[in-house]
């Protein structure tokens, strides 16, 4: 049996909410519920499997596109995550950072996401990025701008210093990617981060997973050849 390989770092792009509600014959709110419920266990049993750093995908710039209600109840358990639900992360240690844009972002949003930074920003067990407001070509044009604005020159350009205007910067790139509801798109998720991740499709809707699902996630890992580009 091929050894475990853990992955420094972790992507999830939460996807499948609305379809299993559909198919449960439910209003799509409780397919967001359900899938909010089984991201704390998902996310934990990433962290307890090894892995430093977990990315999600909860909200894209292009989700605004949504209905009003549906828009107004994921902003309601984003703002659950990040302050009723905070404690599950701060008692597994477990730093949180948020990347994303803050524009149409409500003030009481943005309060909760710098508290919550605020309060797990000595937590050493993992970083959970969550990925809110966020689109990946718009995070390297933010640090394109960042860097024109502090006027460096074109010769002085170089990966790195793009790197180092990203997002979080600390956040570092993602060895593998997971999808659900075996959509097999990247949906501009993490863009810069991903140039040489590997990628599993999950034919599973997210609301559906689960730790034993985490575990088979590192399996499958473990068997991949990483090259990149070699």
């Amino acid at each position: 049996m091929t050894d475990l390989v853990i992955p420094n770092h972790i992507g999830y792009i939460v996807d499948g909410n609305r379809r299993w509600a559909k198919k449960h014959g439910l209003p799509p709110y409780e397919g967001h519920l359900a899938g909010h419920n089984s991201f704390q266990e998902v996310m934990i049993a990433t962290f307890d499997a090894g892995v430093k750093y977990v990315s999600a995908y909860v909200f894209s710039t292009e989700n605004w596109k949504r209905s009003e209600e549906e828009v107004s109840k994921l902003m309601g358990l984003v703002l659950r995550l990040l302050t009723t639900d905070l404690p599950i992360f701060d008692k597994n240690n477990i730093k949180l950072v948020v990347l994303g844009s803050r524009d149409k972002v409500s003030g009481r949003i943005i309060k909760a996401i710098d508290d919550a930074e605020l309060r797990t920003a000595n937590n050493t067990a993992g970083t959970l990025a969550l990925c809110f407001n966020y689109g990946g070509q718009l995070e390297i044009v933010d640090s394109v701008k960042k860097i024109v604005q502090s006027g460096v020159s074109a010769d002085e350009v170089d990966v790195e210093l793009i790197e180092r205007n990203l997002y979080a910067p600390e956040v570092p790139p993602i060895d593998l990617v997971v999808r659900t509801s075996d959509e097999q798109r990247i949906s501009n998720f993490m863009l810069w981060r991903i140039a040489y991740s590997e990628m599993l499709f999950i034919n599973k809707m997210w609301p559906d997973m689960n730790k034993e699902d985490v575990t088979e996630i590192i399996k499958e890992y473990s068997n991949r050849s990483r090259r990149f580009g070699k």
